[in-house]
């Protein structure tokens, strides 16, 4: 039989400090974009892909995360009444039908690798997805499930990847790259958050990812890595000797909803896209 991607992690304990003052008390991963908030894009690109489990990893106060995909009787009775029937139908399927949401906490913040690891018991010893909700990509087709069409020819470790100015190499995962067919990337090494001059490439990892179970136990040493944090790219790289690597440029737009400027395009690019909204952002803006 096959193997498929049943399971999606979506780490999302972080504090959103990019985004302050607007994440104080707000989580970042339930920040607008239209008409829905990030994490609500996470989870219908991953049903797009045929995924039917959520693992979500959060922290202490954003339990508005949960309670976002919870259902509302009384409001869902109060929009019946009035027969709002399209509000009631998109309240009611924040977490798309056949879905199942897990919650784990992340006590202390150490980083990506240490997010996912929290989420260990949940995965089991199976291969699993990731995707970083901040990252929103705009694409015909989803990108979690461009990568699972990809990975299921080639197995082992997948990163969603895409070329960045090489002044920016410091705020992302880098891959060495030692050959290219089509969209795949082949790798030896990846390099967190390398300064410009010892990047080994300008092919950088955004917030998605397809992991075996290997990556799991290499991230049980805890070891730290840039920024005293645990770091994904660390436990993937550490997985190489057992477990081939692949970057996968995918097709589509990647916005980083991470920082205020990133929130902006985001809600431009998704609100256009909208039946009839172009002409009336064309307007406000000519205004």
């Amino acid at each position: 039989m096959a193997r498929t991607i049943r399971k999606l992690v979506i780490p999302a304990a972080g504090m959103g400090t990019r985004c302050l003052p607007a994440t104080k008390v707000m989580a970042k991963e339930m920040l607008p974009v239209w008409d829905r908030p990030l994490i609500q894009y996470a989870i219908e690109e991953a049903a797009a892909a045929g995924i039917r489990e959520v693992i979500l990893v959060t922290a202490r106060g954003k339990t508005m995360l949960e309670d976002h995909f919870d259902r509302v009787p009384e409001l869902e009775r109060s929009l019946a009444a009035k027969n709002k029937n399209e509000l009631l139908a998109a309240v009611q399927s924040t977490l798309p039908a056949g879905m199942t949401l897990t919650s784990v906490r992340q006590g202390e913040q150490l980083g990506l690798g240490h997010a996912v690891w929290c989420a260990r018991d949940a995965i089991g010893d199976e291969p699993f997805a990731v995707i970083l909700p901040d990252d929103l990509v705009l694409a015909d087709q989803a990108c979690i499930a461009q990568m699972i069409g990809a990975w299921e020819q080639t197995g082992g470790n997948m990163a969603a990847v895409e070329e960045v100015p090489l002044a920016d190499t410091a705020k992302y995962g880098v891959l060495r790259v030692t050959s290219e067919q089509g969209p795949l990337v082949a790798a030896d090494s990846v390099v967190e958050k390398p300064a410009p001059a010892e990047a080994p490439s300008r092919l950088a990892i955004i917030g998605r990812y397809i992991l075996e179970s290997s990556v799991l136990r290499a991230l049980d040493a805890g070891k730290r890595g840039a920024g005293g944090e645990i770091q994904l790219t660390d436990a993937i790289a550490d997985s190489m000797a057992s477990t081939p690597f692949h970057g996968y440029r995918f097709s589509g737009r990647r916005v980083d909803c991470g920082s205020a400027a990133g929130l902006l395009e985001a809600n431009v690019r998704v609100a256009a896209s909208r039946k009839g909204m172009t002409g009336v952002i064309e307007q406000w803006l000519r205004n």
